[in-house]
Protein backbone atom coordinates (compact mmCIF):
# COMPACT_ATOMS: atom_id res chain seq x y z
CA UNK A 1 0.00 0.00 0.00
CA UNK A 2 1.35 3.40 -0.95
CA UNK A 3 1.88 6.01 1.76
CA UNK A 4 0.36 9.36 0.90
CA UNK A 5 2.09 12.66 1.54
CA UNK A 6 -0.49 13.43 4.22
CA UNK A 7 0.19 10.14 5.98
CA UNK A 8 3.93 10.80 5.87
CA UNK A 9 3.53 14.25 7.37
CA UNK A 10 1.23 12.86 10.08
CA UNK A 11 3.77 10.14 10.91
CA UNK A 12 6.60 12.69 11.15
CA UNK A 13 4.50 14.97 13.33
CA UNK A 14 3.72 12.15 15.75
CA UNK A 15 7.37 11.04 15.78
CA UNK A 16 8.77 14.48 16.59
CA UNK A 17 6.05 15.15 19.15
CA UNK A 18 6.91 11.91 20.93
CA UNK A 19 10.64 12.70 20.77
CA UNK A 20 10.04 16.19 22.18
CA UNK A 21 7.89 14.82 25.00
CA UNK A 22 10.59 12.32 25.90
CA UNK A 23 13.32 14.98 25.87
CA UNK A 24 11.30 17.67 27.65
CA UNK A 25 12.39 18.14 31.27
CA UNK A 26 9.98 16.75 33.83
CA UNK A 27 9.10 19.03 36.71
CA UNK A 28 7.84 18.12 40.15
CA UNK A 29 6.14 20.59 42.49
CA UNK A 30 6.22 19.89 46.22
CA UNK A 31 4.00 22.02 48.43
CA UNK A 32 4.74 22.54 52.12
CA UNK A 33 3.78 24.46 55.24
CA UNK A 34 6.07 25.24 58.14
CA UNK A 35 4.99 23.86 61.54
CA UNK A 36 3.09 26.57 63.40
CA UNK A 37 2.18 28.58 60.30
CA UNK A 38 -1.20 30.30 60.44
CA UNK A 39 -3.96 29.33 58.04
CA UNK A 40 -5.85 32.59 57.70
CA UNK A 41 -5.57 35.48 55.27
CA UNK A 42 -2.06 37.04 55.24
CA UNK A 43 -0.77 34.12 57.32
CA UNK A 44 1.24 31.05 56.33
CA UNK A 45 4.60 30.04 54.87
CA UNK A 46 6.92 32.13 52.69
CA UNK A 47 9.98 30.36 51.24
CA UNK A 48 12.60 32.97 50.34
CA UNK A 49 15.85 31.18 49.40
CA UNK A 50 17.37 27.86 48.31
CA UNK A 51 21.00 26.72 48.12
CA UNK A 52 22.72 24.23 45.82
CA UNK A 53 21.94 21.25 48.08
CA UNK A 54 18.22 22.03 48.06
CA UNK A 55 18.01 23.41 51.59
CA UNK A 56 15.34 26.11 51.81
CA UNK A 57 15.16 29.08 54.17
CA UNK A 58 12.21 31.32 54.81
CA UNK A 59 9.75 32.54 57.39
CA UNK A 60 6.16 31.98 58.41
CA UNK A 61 3.41 34.09 59.90
CA UNK A 62 1.46 32.49 62.73
CA UNK A 63 -2.19 32.91 63.72
CA UNK A 64 -1.23 35.90 65.88
CA UNK A 65 0.51 37.58 62.89
CA UNK A 66 4.00 37.11 64.37
CA UNK A 67 7.03 36.19 62.27
CA UNK A 68 9.09 33.02 62.77
CA UNK A 69 11.82 31.59 60.53
CA UNK A 70 12.57 28.10 59.29
CA UNK A 71 15.08 25.98 57.43
CA UNK A 72 13.78 23.02 55.42
CA UNK A 73 16.34 20.31 54.69
CA UNK A 74 16.40 18.57 51.30
CA UNK A 75 14.64 15.57 52.88
CA UNK A 76 11.75 17.80 53.97
CA UNK A 77 12.70 18.08 57.65
CA UNK A 78 11.85 21.45 59.22
CA UNK A 79 13.74 23.38 61.89
CA UNK A 80 12.06 26.55 63.13
CA UNK A 81 13.87 29.32 64.96
CA UNK A 82 13.77 32.83 66.40
CA UNK A 83 16.74 35.18 66.37
CA UNK A 84 17.72 37.27 69.40
CA UNK A 85 16.01 40.63 70.00
CA UNK A 86 12.50 39.59 68.90
CA UNK A 87 9.31 41.17 70.11
CA UNK A 88 6.15 39.22 70.90
CA UNK A 89 3.52 41.51 69.36
CA UNK A 90 1.97 41.57 65.87
CA UNK A 91 4.41 42.08 62.98
CA UNK A 92 7.39 41.33 65.22
CA UNK A 93 9.70 38.31 65.12
CA UNK A 94 12.29 36.81 62.75
CA UNK A 95 12.48 36.92 58.94
CA UNK A 96 15.08 34.77 57.12
CA UNK A 97 15.99 35.96 53.62
CA UNK A 98 19.04 34.12 52.26
CA UNK A 99 21.09 30.94 52.65
CA UNK A 100 24.54 30.08 51.29
CA UNK A 101 26.17 26.80 50.26
CA UNK A 102 27.33 26.15 53.85
CA UNK A 103 23.83 26.49 55.26
CA UNK A 104 24.43 29.89 56.88
CA UNK A 105 21.24 31.96 56.95
CA UNK A 106 20.85 35.72 57.15
CA UNK A 107 17.85 37.95 57.76
CA UNK A 108 16.59 40.32 60.42
CA UNK A 109 14.51 40.41 63.57
CA UNK A 110 11.97 42.98 64.73
CA UNK A 111 12.18 43.78 68.44
CA UNK A 112 9.52 44.96 70.89
CA UNK A 113 10.12 48.58 69.82
CA UNK A 114 9.86 47.65 66.11
CA UNK A 115 13.58 48.26 65.57
CA UNK A 116 15.32 45.94 63.07
CA UNK A 117 18.46 43.91 63.82
CA UNK A 118 20.32 41.82 61.24
CA UNK A 119 21.52 38.31 62.02
CA UNK A 120 23.53 35.43 60.65
CA UNK A 121 22.69 31.90 61.80
CA UNK A 122 25.34 29.21 61.40
CA UNK A 123 24.44 25.77 60.07
CA UNK A 124 24.67 24.51 63.67
CA UNK A 125 22.18 27.12 64.90
CA UNK A 126 24.47 29.72 66.48
CA UNK A 127 23.36 33.35 66.06
CA UNK A 128 25.42 36.50 65.55
CA UNK A 129 23.59 39.83 65.66
CA UNK A 130 24.45 42.46 63.03
CA UNK A 131 23.90 46.15 63.73
CA UNK A 132 25.44 48.68 61.35
CA UNK A 133 27.34 51.41 63.27
CA UNK A 134 25.13 54.25 62.03
CA UNK A 135 21.76 52.46 62.14
CA UNK A 136 18.91 54.27 63.84
CA UNK A 137 17.29 52.90 66.98
CA UNK A 138 13.69 54.02 66.58
CA UNK A 139 10.70 52.14 65.14
CA UNK A 140 11.19 51.34 61.45
CA UNK A 141 14.93 51.96 61.69
CA UNK A 142 17.82 49.53 62.18
CA UNK A 143 19.69 46.87 60.21
CA UNK A 144 18.52 44.20 57.74
CA UNK A 145 20.73 41.45 56.27
CA UNK A 146 19.59 40.25 52.83
CA UNK A 147 22.34 38.19 51.22
CA UNK A 148 25.31 35.95 51.99
CA UNK A 149 27.85 34.41 49.61
CA UNK A 150 29.85 31.20 49.88
CA UNK A 151 32.71 33.03 51.63
CA UNK A 152 30.42 34.29 54.38
CA UNK A 153 30.35 37.91 53.20
CA UNK A 154 27.01 39.47 54.07
CA UNK A 155 25.20 42.33 52.37
CA UNK A 156 22.27 44.34 53.64
CA UNK A 157 21.03 47.80 54.43
CA UNK A 158 20.33 50.01 57.40
CA UNK A 159 18.04 52.96 58.02
CA UNK A 160 19.61 55.85 59.91
CA UNK A 161 18.13 58.26 62.46
CA UNK A 162 16.81 60.48 59.62
CA UNK A 163 14.98 57.57 57.93
CA UNK A 164 17.49 57.36 55.05
CA UNK A 165 18.62 53.93 53.80
CA UNK A 166 22.26 52.93 53.22
CA UNK A 167 23.93 49.71 52.12
CA UNK A 168 26.56 47.70 53.99
CA UNK A 169 28.90 44.78 53.42
CA UNK A 170 30.04 42.65 56.36
CA UNK A 171 33.18 40.58 55.91
CA UNK A 172 33.35 36.98 57.12
CA UNK A 173 35.44 38.23 60.05
CA UNK A 174 32.75 40.74 61.07
CA UNK A 175 34.02 44.06 59.68
CA UNK A 176 31.15 46.24 58.43
CA UNK A 177 31.64 48.67 55.54
CA UNK A 178 28.80 51.11 54.95
CA UNK A 179 28.15 52.67 51.54
CA UNK A 180 25.75 54.83 49.57
CA UNK A 181 25.31 55.39 45.85
CA UNK A 182 26.47 58.81 44.71
CA UNK A 183 23.07 59.82 43.35
CA UNK A 184 21.06 58.62 46.34
CA UNK A 185 18.64 61.07 47.95
CA UNK A 186 19.09 62.11 51.57
CA UNK A 187 15.50 62.61 52.69
CA UNK A 188 13.49 60.15 54.75
CA UNK A 189 12.42 57.17 52.61
CA UNK A 190 15.20 57.76 50.11
CA UNK A 191 18.71 56.30 49.92
CA UNK A 192 20.49 53.08 48.93
CA UNK A 193 19.04 49.56 49.16
CA UNK A 194 20.54 46.21 48.19
CA UNK A 195 18.80 43.51 46.17
CA UNK A 196 17.02 41.02 48.42
CA UNK A 197 18.09 37.33 48.61
CA UNK A 198 20.73 37.38 45.84
CA UNK A 199 22.36 40.77 46.37
CA UNK A 200 26.00 39.63 46.55
CA UNK A 201 28.00 37.22 44.38
CA UNK A 202 30.97 35.06 45.35
CA UNK A 203 33.48 37.69 44.19
CA UNK A 204 31.94 40.29 46.52
CA UNK A 205 30.05 42.32 43.90
CA UNK A 206 26.81 43.86 45.19
CA UNK A 207 23.69 44.81 43.23
CA UNK A 208 20.87 47.05 44.35
CA UNK A 209 19.02 50.27 43.75
CA UNK A 210 18.80 53.77 45.10
CA UNK A 211 16.11 56.44 45.06
CA UNK A 212 17.22 59.94 44.13
CA UNK A 213 16.07 63.26 45.58
CA UNK A 214 12.91 63.09 43.44
CA UNK A 215 12.06 59.54 44.57
CA UNK A 216 13.00 57.99 41.21
CA UNK A 217 14.75 54.59 41.39
CA UNK A 218 18.08 53.78 39.73
CA UNK A 219 20.25 50.67 40.01
CA UNK A 220 23.89 50.12 40.90
CA UNK A 221 26.68 47.56 40.83
CA UNK A 222 29.31 47.84 43.57
CA UNK A 223 32.62 46.08 42.94
CA UNK A 224 34.48 44.15 45.62
CA UNK A 225 36.81 47.14 46.12
CA UNK A 226 33.94 49.59 46.52
CA UNK A 227 33.62 51.16 43.07
CA UNK A 228 29.95 51.87 42.32
CA UNK A 229 28.54 51.90 38.79
CA UNK A 230 25.07 53.41 38.53
CA UNK A 231 22.67 52.60 35.69
CA UNK A 232 19.08 52.96 34.51
CA UNK A 233 17.13 51.07 31.86
CA UNK A 234 16.00 53.02 28.81
CA UNK A 235 12.23 53.39 28.96
CA UNK A 236 12.11 53.54 32.76
CA UNK A 237 9.75 56.16 34.14
CA UNK A 238 11.12 59.32 35.71
CA UNK A 239 8.40 60.07 38.22
CA UNK A 240 8.41 59.24 41.91
CA UNK A 241 8.00 55.47 42.58
CA UNK A 242 9.11 54.67 39.03
CA UNK A 243 12.53 53.72 37.70
CA UNK A 244 15.01 50.82 37.68
CA UNK A 245 15.43 48.19 40.42
CA UNK A 246 18.16 45.51 40.44
CA UNK A 247 16.77 42.35 42.06
CA UNK A 248 19.67 39.88 41.96
CA UNK A 249 23.19 39.06 40.80
CA UNK A 250 24.75 35.71 39.88
CA UNK A 251 28.35 34.47 40.15
CA UNK A 252 29.16 35.81 36.67
CA UNK A 253 28.03 39.31 37.60
CA UNK A 254 24.85 39.21 35.50
CA UNK A 255 22.07 41.25 37.09
CA UNK A 256 18.32 40.74 37.01
CA UNK A 257 15.88 43.52 37.64
CA UNK A 258 12.64 45.33 36.90
CA UNK A 259 11.65 48.79 35.80
CA UNK A 260 8.42 50.76 35.82
CA UNK A 261 7.62 52.75 32.71
CA UNK A 262 5.96 56.17 32.64
CA UNK A 263 2.54 54.47 32.83
CA UNK A 264 3.44 52.50 35.96
CA UNK A 265 3.64 49.14 34.15
CA UNK A 266 6.46 46.83 35.29
CA UNK A 267 8.91 45.13 32.89
CA UNK A 268 11.96 42.93 33.52
CA UNK A 269 15.57 43.06 32.34
CA UNK A 270 18.91 41.28 32.42
CA UNK A 271 22.16 43.27 32.50
CA UNK A 272 25.20 41.45 31.13
CA UNK A 273 28.68 41.93 32.60
CA UNK A 274 29.59 44.26 29.70
CA UNK A 275 26.63 46.50 30.53
CA UNK A 276 24.31 45.32 27.75
CA UNK A 277 20.69 45.29 28.90
CA UNK A 278 18.02 42.96 27.51
CA UNK A 279 14.41 43.83 28.38
CA UNK A 280 11.57 41.30 28.37
CA UNK A 281 7.92 40.72 29.24
CA UNK A 282 6.10 37.46 29.80
CA UNK A 283 3.18 36.86 27.45
CA UNK A 284 -0.01 37.29 29.47
CA UNK A 285 1.29 40.01 31.79
CA UNK A 286 -1.09 42.89 32.43
CA UNK A 287 -0.47 46.22 30.76
CA UNK A 288 -1.89 48.81 33.16
CA UNK A 289 -0.45 50.48 36.25
CA UNK A 290 0.60 47.99 38.94
CA UNK A 291 0.73 45.05 36.53
CA UNK A 292 3.52 43.50 34.47
CA UNK A 293 6.56 41.20 34.72
CA UNK A 294 8.72 40.90 37.83
CA UNK A 295 12.07 39.08 37.52
CA UNK A 296 13.01 38.26 41.13
CA UNK A 297 16.45 36.65 40.75
CA UNK A 298 18.99 35.24 38.31
CA UNK A 299 20.66 31.84 38.66
CA UNK A 300 24.29 31.07 37.88
CA UNK A 301 23.07 29.59 34.59
CA UNK A 302 21.52 32.95 33.67
CA UNK A 303 17.92 31.82 34.22
CA UNK A 304 15.61 34.49 35.62
CA UNK A 305 12.68 33.39 37.78
CA UNK A 306 9.89 35.55 39.07
CA UNK A 307 6.23 36.27 38.52
CA UNK A 308 3.93 38.28 36.34
CA UNK A 309 0.65 39.92 37.24
CA UNK A 310 -2.20 39.39 34.79
CA UNK A 311 -5.09 41.72 33.96
CA UNK A 312 -6.99 40.37 36.99
CA UNK A 313 -4.04 41.19 39.27
CA UNK A 314 -3.39 37.49 39.89
CA UNK A 315 0.20 36.20 40.12
CA UNK A 316 1.77 33.56 37.88
CA UNK A 317 5.33 32.28 38.14
CA UNK A 318 7.83 31.98 35.30
CA UNK A 319 11.40 31.09 34.49
CA UNK A 320 13.29 32.55 31.53
CA UNK A 321 16.46 30.87 30.30
CA UNK A 322 19.51 32.80 29.12
CA UNK A 323 18.36 32.02 25.58
CA UNK A 324 15.00 33.70 26.17
CA UNK A 325 12.75 30.63 26.52
CA UNK A 326 9.96 31.27 29.03
CA UNK A 327 8.16 28.56 31.02
CA UNK A 328 5.16 29.52 33.14
CA UNK A 329 4.68 28.15 36.66
CA UNK A 330 1.32 27.78 38.38
CA UNK A 331 1.24 25.75 41.59
CA UNK A 332 -1.88 23.56 41.95
CA UNK A 333 -4.06 25.06 44.66
CA UNK A 334 -3.01 28.64 44.00
CA UNK A 335 -5.87 31.11 43.85
CA UNK A 336 -6.76 32.97 40.66
CA UNK A 337 -8.19 36.12 42.22
CA UNK A 338 -6.68 39.51 42.93
CA UNK A 339 -3.32 39.20 44.74
CA UNK A 340 -3.51 35.42 44.67
CA UNK A 341 -1.39 32.95 42.69
CA UNK A 342 2.23 31.79 42.40
CA UNK A 343 5.34 33.79 43.36
CA UNK A 344 8.81 32.22 42.86
CA UNK A 345 11.49 33.83 45.03
CA UNK A 346 14.79 32.03 44.40
CA UNK A 347 16.45 29.32 42.32
CA UNK A 348 19.65 27.28 42.57
CA UNK A 349 22.31 25.97 40.19
CA UNK A 350 20.37 22.73 39.68
CA UNK A 351 17.28 24.53 38.38
CA UNK A 352 15.23 24.10 41.54
CA UNK A 353 12.90 27.00 42.32
CA UNK A 354 11.29 27.89 45.64
CA UNK A 355 8.74 30.49 46.63
CA UNK A 356 5.17 30.76 47.76
CA UNK A 357 1.67 30.50 46.46
CA UNK A 358 -1.39 32.30 47.76
CA UNK A 359 -4.62 30.31 47.90
CA UNK A 360 -8.19 31.51 47.35
CA UNK A 361 -8.46 32.42 51.05
CA UNK A 362 -5.38 34.62 50.93
CA UNK A 363 -3.17 32.23 52.94
CA UNK A 364 0.50 31.62 52.03
CA UNK A 365 2.11 28.24 51.35
CA UNK A 366 5.65 27.29 50.33
CA UNK A 367 6.58 25.30 47.22
CA UNK A 368 9.61 23.63 45.67
CA UNK A 369 9.86 22.99 41.93
CA UNK A 370 12.52 20.49 40.82
CA UNK A 371 13.40 19.37 37.31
Amino acid sequence: MKTTATQTLLFLAIYFLAAWAQAAPKTTITKFNAPGAGKGQYQGTLATAINASGTIAGYYIDSSTRYHSFVRASDGTFTTFQAPHVGSSKYQGTLAYAINSSGEIVGFSVDSSNVLHGFVRSSSGTFTTINAPHAGTKAGQGTSAYGINSSGEIVGQYVDTAGVAHGFVRSASGTITEFSAKGAGTASGQGTRVAETDGIDDSGEVAGQYSDSSGVAHSFLRSSIGTITEFSVSGAGKNSAQGTHATGINKSGEISGVYEDSNGVTHSFVRETNGTITKFNVNGAGTIIGEGTYGENISDAGTVSGQYTDSNDAYHGFERTSGGTVTKINVPGAGAGTFQGTIPNDSNVNGAITGLYIDSNGAYHGFLLTQ
